[in-house]
Parts: C-alpha cells; sequence; structure tokens
C-alpha cells in the first residue's frame, strides 16, 4: 500500500545539477586540476567519503576534494545569491495533487539542512514537506540507503510503502536498496541499463509521477 512519496532535492525539485557541474569544473580549475563535466556526472549525489576517492582516480592523484568543493560552494552561493534557483518543471502540479491525497511527503537529500531550506525556502515549497531528510543527518550517504532508511523512520512507514523520486543513478541505487519503490525523473544522463531495472517507472517530469501513483491508489 502507497502511504508516502519521497522527494530528492538537487536535479530534481531544484535546478541545481547544472549549476553544480558548472561550479565543480571551475573550482577544480581553479587550482589547476583537470576536471571536466563527466566527472561531475560520476559524483551526483555521492557522499564525501566515496567521492573523494573516486576524483582522485578519474581526475588525478593529488586532487584535493575539500578544498575543491569549498571553492565550489563559493563560486555557486554568490551564483545563486545573484540568480537565485530555478524549479523544476511539474513540481507544482505534482505537490498540488498530492495535498488532495492521504500521502506523506518527505525531501530526502545529500544536500546539508542549511541549504536545503535556503534553497526550497527560495522556491516557496519548504513547507509543503512533512520531513526534511538532510546528508549531515546521517552517516552513510548515496548510494548507501541509509539516507532513505532514515526518512521512512521518520515518515513511521516501511520503505515498500514509499515511492521515491531521483534523478540519478547513485539516488535510484540508494533508494532501491532501501526498500523503496523508485521512479526516475532523469536530468541530465537517462537511466541505463543497470539503473532502469532498479525503478518501478522512468517520466520525463515530475507531473509525469500523477499518474503513475494514480494508479497505486
Amino acid at each position: 500500500m502507497l502511504r508516502a512519496v519521497i522527494f530528492d532535492m538537487d536535479g530534481l525539485l531544484v535546478d541545481t545539477e547544472k549549476l553544480l557541474q558548472r561550479f565543480w569544473v571551475e573550482a577544480a580549475q581553479f587550482y589547476g586540476y583537470p576536471m571536466k563535466s563527466e566527472h561531475v556526472l560520476q559524483i551526483r549525489s555521492l557522499s564525501a567519503s566515496l567521492a573523494a576517492p573516486l576524483l582522485q582516480k578519474i581526475v588525478c592523484e593529488d586532487f584535493d576534494y575539500k578544498k575543491v568543493r569549498l571553492k565550489r560552494l563559493e563560486l555557486m552561493n554568490a551564483y545563486i545569491a545573484e540568480n537565485g534557483i530555478e524549479k523544476k518543471k511539474g513540481i507544482d502540479d505534482l505537490l498540488d495533487y498530492l495535498d488532495t491525497t492521504p500521502l506523506k511527503k518527505a525531501v530526502c537529500t545529500a544536500t546539508d539542512d542549511k541549504r536545503t531550506k535556503l534553497y526550497l525556502g527560495s522556491i516557496g515549497i519548504y513547507h509543503r514537506f512533512d520531513r526534511h531528510i538532510s546528508g549531515n543527518m546521517i552517516k552513510n550517504g548515496k548510494p548507501a540507503p541509509d539516507i532513505y532508511l532514515y526518512a521512512c523512520e521518520q515518515l513511521g512507514l516501511e520503505p515498500g510503502e514509499c515511492i521515491a523520486l531521483e534523478d540519478s543513478p547513485n539516488g535510484i541505487t540508494s533508494a532501491y536498496d532501501a526498500g523503496c519503490m523508485p521512479i526516475m525523473v532523469p536530468d541530465l544522463t537517462p537511466p541505463d541499463e543497470i539503473t532502469k531495472p532498479k525503478t518501478i517507472a522512468v517520466c520525463d517530469s515530475l507531473d509525469g509521477v500523477i499518474d503513475v501513483v494514480k494508479s497505486m491508489l
């Protein structure tokens, strides 16, 4: 029985993945590291403990993850302060529909709680969720299942009662391994042959999720 919908944030609710991609590269190149856009795709929703060694492997051995990340935050925060954040297509329609149902709603993001509140507040939807679960609340980030298990615990539900909406392969793996029902709404990359079998559906945009939810109620 479906009882909740859990949302990722970056690339799903807010159009920040393209900014993350841009400013990771700019920050890395500021320090002389040969990082490229395709490298950023591999660390989407990935915890720092996994992202740091991966970047040392695929970019260069001396890649300083902490230093580059701080520069990326500085550049990205400055851009957002001046330009704001765009919301993803279909989010208002989906939230409006979910408000007509008894389903609970939660956000489950690798981003810390301070920026989660800032980003979702800036597009006027922070208050529309029952719970906000951020990466700094759990030990092991995505693709480990911990964050979804914790979100379900906070909602008082079993994972099998929850749809999980994700835009990235790492996020889909996290939700799938937790026992949730993943739906992918692709942002920068489509689902591949490994990711797609872990989903119950793939939707072009968030408003497309409405029909999937209706079919399960």
